[in-house]
């Protein structure tokens, strides 16, 4: 057998075929990451998209899926294809149940005149889509961006910890009647220089839901700046020791 069928045979075996497959991800994880992650949190964005045109198993599935992951209030979510993009609990309540029962509540998902609830809310569309954009900006400044320290991230994640804490605490004395959904206290705090609709509830432009919005933001940012770089070190490293055991035994990547 020549040279050059054995070297030819060395580069399909299925060690090297594994190998390099490792170093192809090791080269592109983020780009893997990123669009993968993209698919995750785009999903929840199809079931309105889904239950609107008619596919309403699609959509349904969408749903079923995403519950596992979060509440699914609808007062605390977005709609799509109706006349707003939130709605007050009085208006689901008026729509669906009058019910204060977070389990019945979350069932509703939407219907024909007031659009279709994104299968998760507004806390989780900010917390997965700040790692989206994290993870999209991450790829400019990966060269220079250190890890972020632990208590830096402590740091990004205590305004969700106290904004999603006492939410709890004020779930507990009853969807609807506790102290997070007409914050008085922030009103008193602030000498009611705001209109009340950024006091009570949960409506877009709240002081509620921009908490949210705004705190799983940070959570989302501080995790890719907490993860990401670690992780850019070790696969830069697995593609490094590919690489050079590839040229050592004369074979190429």
């Amino acid at each position: 057998m020549s040279t050059t069928t054995v070297a030819s045979s060395r580069e399909w075996t299925l060690g090297v075929i594994l190998n390099r497959l490792v170093y192809g991800f090791s080269r592109h994880w983020l780009l893997i990451f990123n669009l993968l992650w993209g698919v995750f949190i785009g999903l929840p964005w199809l079931a309105p998209v889904f239950m609107n045109i008619g596919w309403t198993g699609a959509g349904r599935a969408i749903y079923v899926i995403y519950s596992t992951q979060c509440h699914q209030l609808p007062q605390r979510s977005f709609f799509l294809f109706g006349e707003k993009p939130m709605y007050s609990l009085a208006e689901v309540q008026a729509a669906w149940q009058s019910t204060n029962n977070p389990v019945v509540l979350r069932q509703f998902i939407g219907n024909p005149q007031m659009g279709w609830k994104v299968a998760w809310s507004d806390r989780m569309v900010s917390m997965y889509g700040g790692i989206a954009i994290a993870g999209l900006l991450f790829g400019l400044f990966r060269k220079r961006l250190k890890p972020l320290p632990i208590w830096a991230f402590g740091l990004f994640i205590l305004p969700m910890a106290v904004d999603g804490g006492t939410h709890l605490i004020s779930d507990i004395a009853g969807v609807g009647s506790g102290f997070r959904d007409s914050n008085a206290w922030l009103a008193t705090l602030t000498g009611n220089v705001f209109p009340q609709t950024f006091y009570a509830g949960d409506a877009l432009g709240s002081f509620n839901s921009s908490m949210r919005l705004i705190t799983g933001m940070l959570f989302g940012i501080g995790a890719v700046w907490l993860a990401y770089p670690y992780l850019q070190e070790a696969f830069a490293e697995t593609a490094d020791s590919i690489q050079a055991k590839f040229q050592k035994a004369g074979l190429t990547v």
